[in-house]
């Protein structure tokens, strides 16, 4: 419903996003806290998602976190579905939802919706790519031209992922997926969303991220990488900053210093990304952190923002 406030809250990775949100939940009468972070779903993943602590669990309610095994494969129609049920449940219950995270392709997804067809057919799909081969990428485009003219004109002759997408949807469900994805809607619109951007002096952020990868040596980072360095890890966990270094320093490749600088570059060029993804988004109100600015200043922004 319109009056449903949503609370989302954006950034790159180290600028303050969770210590924020923690500081305005505890100012709300009945806040839940929306993970949208691709390595805080994991369970046994804690010192490198930076997941919060049994305190703040206890304290504050939080979706999203910890709920499956590394050895498990999550994508974004699983976060899609389950952010969406954690937002609809805590509001049915008088509450506001507070997602936060660094995550632009979930927090896209949410917004905005997502598609889901039919499951893929492996026998057409391997037919289809089999007459792309024999016939050309275009002959396959003029197929999908007959069959679903809005798609065919948004999706180009070479793209043959799409295509046969396209293609797959409509023999198989016998509706054109143009038809089905203006079905796809997300949570904007649907209630009152106020998208809210953290950033800082990059100079400022590069510091934080440096004594946040120190930090997670500390707390014990290499033990927990120990603990999963068997694991048939998933690839959507594989691919998670920290992984990789702690393996390849674990396994002799590298020494201590150099899995921590890697860590630490890879980690600078990921808030670069994110920062480069966020600023293509229009509609986050963006809150630049000062030098010297206090938790209880950003919070006050926060909430004049959101009009909490």
């Amino acid at each position: 419903m319109a009056q449903d406030k949503v609370v989302v809250i954006v950034g790159p990775t180290a600028v303050g996003k969770s210590a924020a949100a923690y500081a305005l939940a505890d100012g709300m009468s009945c806040p839940h806290i929306i993970s949208c972070d691709s390595a805080q779903v994991y369970r046994e993943i804690t010192v490198a998602s930076n997941k919060p602590d049994d305190t703040i669990l206890r304290r504050i309610p939080h979706h999203l976190v910890g709920i499956i095994s590394v050895t498990q494969r999550f994508d974004v129609y699983q976060f899609n579905r389950l952010a969406v049920d954690a937002i609809d449940a805590t509001l049915a219950a008088g509450g506001t939802p507070l997602v936060v995270g660094g995550s632009g392709l979930y927090m896209k997804i949410l917004l905005d919706g997502i598609f889901e067809g039919e499951p893929a057919d492996l026998e057409l799909r391997l037919r289809l790519l089999a007459e792309a081969r024999l016939r050309g990428r275009g002959h396959l485009h003029g197929k999908l031209q007959e069959l679903d003219p809005a798609a065919a004109d948004k999706i180009h002759p070479n793209d043959l992922k799409k295509m046969v997408r396209a293609l797959e949807v409509c023999l198989l469900e016998d509706r054109p997926i143009s038809e089905k994805q203006k079905e796809c809607h997300g949570i904007w619109g649907r209630y009152n969303v106020c998208l809210i951007g953290l950033n800082e002096e990059r100079s400022v952020l590069y510091e934080r991220i440096n004594a946040r990868v120190e930090q997670m040596f500390m707390q014990g980072i290499l033990q927990e990488m120990q603990a999963i360095k068997d694991l048939e890890i998933s690839p959507s966990a594989a691919g998670l900053i920290g992984l990789r270094e702690v393996f390849d320093h674990l396994d002799g490749k590298i020494d201590l210093n150099q899995a921590k600088e890697l860590m630490k570059r890879n980690t600078r060029r990921f808030a670069k990304r994110q920062l480069t993804w966020f600023r293509k988004e229009g509609r986050i109100n963006w809150i630049h952190r000062e030098a010297g600015m206090r938790e209880v200043d950003v919070v006050r922004r926060i909430r004049e923002a959101a009009r909490l």
